[in-house]
């Protein structure tokens, strides 16, 4: 396995990644982070905006369980990717992660993303 700043580390390796913070899901505060000028308010914020989106979904759709793979935020400079991460020791956490728009490949970054399994974030 690998750790939390290993994880993190091959995120950033992303083409076009600028920053990128694990957050703890339950509390919303940052575990590691890099390229992120405050992470404390970027986690909380980011944390608010995962849960409001399960929350939509769960209320747009209350007859099924949908899983969240990943929530992508679009903006004039590039793209968030907010995407949940399974750990062993930590218990839910968030990956997100910056991309800058004029460098970046959604698609390719998403594929990558997911190639970040939830053990290898284990300290």
């Amino acid at each position: 396995m690998i750790g939390i700043e290993e994880c993190l580390s091959e995120a950033m390796s992303i083409p076009g990644a600028v920053g990128a913070v694990l957050v703890d899901h339950t509390s919303g505060m940052p575990v590691a982070a890099e390229g992120v000028p405050d992470p404390v308010r970027a986690a909380d914020g980011l944390g608010d905006v995962f849960r409001a989106v399960l929350d939509g979904i769960a209320l747009a759709s209350p007859e099924q369980a949908a899983r969240v793979e990943d929530v992508i935020v679009t903006t004039d400079a590039g793209y968030h990717l907010i995407r949940p991460v399974e750990t062993v020791v930590d218990g839910p956490l968030l990956l997100c992660l910056r991309l800058d728009g004029d460098r970046a490949n959604l698609a390719l970054a998403r594929l990558r993303l997911r190639a970040v399994p939830g053990e290898r974030a284990a300290r």
